[in-house]
């Protein structure tokens, strides 16, 4: 254990050397203040930009310049870059495809992808130096398209967490606030984007990890289907689990560059760089043609959205209906059952990413409080889980620790059983609803300060029923927490365990200003829907003076 400890500690030091060295060694331009033309690049959408580029009009090299220098900046106020790539993306720059899709355009990635000859950590000390030998398939095509990959972005040791930090990178700031967190595990992702230093990125998520950084940072997404969208070979905390699967999925600055990014992978056809895509080109919808019918969860049955992210929700319900569009509120299948089967797939693999932290080594606070939990014995936990029902009355708190613990086969393919039949019936639920969409919150709270999923880390149902579901999901900012607006009552009472630790730091005057989105829910494969209904919802909010307004650095 002392060797561990000495090796955990060397190996922090050295990957902080060397992203000091990867920074230090650039070229002057790069540490030079932001001119005129530099300015001018970065408020272009991502179209123009590309555009420009394959007409001959745009140098790639001016274009990495420009993120470059805001992406150094963003790493310096908010911690949010784990490797800075720029030597390296010149050349690529140079020899892009300048007709291709995304010609000449900068895409930042979250840690997790793998480029050639760079670290992917993930925030373990363990594997530093341990450099990729060939690019991930997803990397692969984005340099096909004519991208240039110039930045990796911040994650939470393990991935499962809505905060990024670890002891070799440091915490990932919200680049509204300081003190908060910019969303997990795609908070690096999503701190950077909103900050300006990205325009479109790429993030993965299991429970949340690209829509709640969206909603804690004020940027767009939408998580795909499994099938949908390129996932094989990245560094990943939880190989092999596939009781929830994980996916990659694209995130953007505006929804405009969103939906760009999207159609530009998708002409490249995913599905012959990675076996787990399904061969389904994009596919225009024109929802004008329909009466689109949304439907409303208004909570998950566990904890209450706070005034802040309710009174988000509340605004685009009501521009909804004020044009005319139908809006019920729905009763779906339990969503607290759907997270209980969930938790209990994803818990063997959880007890796998703990065992890459090394002796010393600071683990995620929500993720400490999981394993501690996990580790007790399980005569302990019934005794604990007893006390819960029948002496707090929080049947829920109770489930949750009473089936967090080792599976045997046998266990977990009942569990398996059990989530195909939850699967199905929220199937006969849209069938028998005729919804298009589902609106909800992306989480109860916004943003968590630092060290804040030590009390919320179970706080995660309104993100990660749709990826037990394996629906697609997008979250659009909408508005900011304001101090006036969204105070906490003081008749609030929480109901039960997961409620009274979400609610801990909810606090609207410290909060003002923090992003608030809303999440727009579509069924499997309806990624281009979704996309859809974003556009619609944010198109009616701009119409009646509700534009959500992009952080400006």
């Amino acid at each position: 254990m002392l060797l561990s400890y000495f090796l955990y500690r060397r190996a922090c030091a050295a990957k902080k050397r060397e992203q000091n060295e990867q920074i230090s060694s650039l070229p002057a331009k790069y540490h030079a203040p932001l001119t005129s033309i530099d300015a001018g690049i970065l408020g272009r959408p991502v179209a123009e930009i590309v555009a420009d580029v394959q007409a001959g009009q745009l140098s790639p090299s001016d274009v990495l310049v420009a993120y470059g220098k805001k992406a150094l900046k963003a790493q310096a106020e908010n911690h949010c870059l784990t490797e800075v790539m720029l030597n390296k993306a010149e050349l690529w720059a140079e020899g892009c495809n300048r007709q291709g899709p995304l010609a000449g355009m900068p895409v930042s990635l979250k840690d997790t992808l793998h480029v050639a000859g760079f670290d992917s950590t993930i925030g373990y000390a363990a594997w530093v130096g341990k450099r990729a030998t060939a690019d991930s398939p997803l990397v692969t095509l984005l340099r096909r398209a004519g991208a240039v990959p110039y930045v990796k972005t911040n994650i939470p040791i393990t991935l499962m967490s809505f905060e990024a930090g670890s002891d070799i990178f440091g915490q990932t700031e919200n680049a509204h606030k300081k003190g908060y967190s910019a969303g997990g595990s795609s908070g690096g992702e999503g701190s950077l984007l909103a900050y300006g230093g990205s325009r479109i990125g790429i993030g993965s998520d299991i429970a949340g990890s690209v829509r709640v950084p969206s909603h804690y940072s004020g940027t767009y997404t939408v998580k795909s289907s499994p099938t949908r969208f390129i996932r094989h070979n990245t560094a990943d905390s939880l190989p092999g689990q596939e009781g929830v699967t994980a996916v990659t999925s694209p995130m953007a600055r505006t929804l405009e560059d969103l939906e760009y990014f999207w159609k530009a992978i998708m002409s490249m056809k995913p599905w012959e760089y990675d076996h787990h895509v399904v061969e389904l080109p994009w596919r225009p919808v024109d929802l004008s043609e329909k009466k689109v019918k949304f439907g409303v969860m208004l909570t998950d049955g566990v904890v209450t959205p706070s005034p802040a992210c309710k009174r988000a929700l509340d605004t685009v319900v009501r521009t909804l209906q004020d044009n005319g569009y139908q809006v019920v509120t729905i009763n779906p299948p339990k969503p607290f059952e759907g997270c209980e089967i969930g938790a209990q797939l994803v818990g063997d693999s959880c007890a796998m990413a703990w065992s890459h932290v090394m002796t010393g080594e600071s683990n995620d606070p929500g993720m400490a409080q999981a394993k501690a939990m996990w580790n007790l014995p399980r005569w302990v936990k019934r005794l604990y889980g007893f006390y819960l029902r029948y002496i707090r009355g929080d049947d829920m708190y109770a489930q949750l620790v009473e089936n967090w613990h080792p599976k045997t086969a046998q266990e977990y393919f009942a569990t398996v059983a059990r989530r195909e039949a939850y699967r199905a019936k929220w199937f006969e639920f849209w069938q028998e609803s005729g919804l298009d969409f589902i609106l909800t919150v992306p989480n109860a709270m916004p943003a968590v300060p630092h060290g804040g999923m030590k009390d919320a880390f179970t706080n995660c149902i309104y993100t990660f029923l749709w990826n037990v579901l394996e629906y697609t999901a997008g979250v659009l900012p909408v508005t900011h927490v304001d101090r006036s607006l969204d105070a906490l009552s003081p008749s609030f009472k929480a109901k039960n365990a997961i409620e009274r630790g979400a609610y801990k730091h909810y606090d609207a005057d410290k909060m003002h200003g923090l992003p608030i989105g809303v999440e727009i829910v579509g069924r499997r494969l309806e990624e281009e829907k979704v996309l859809e209904g974003m556009k619609l919802i944010e198109g009616l909010l701009r119409k009646e003076g509700k534009a959500y307004e992009l952080l400006s650095t």
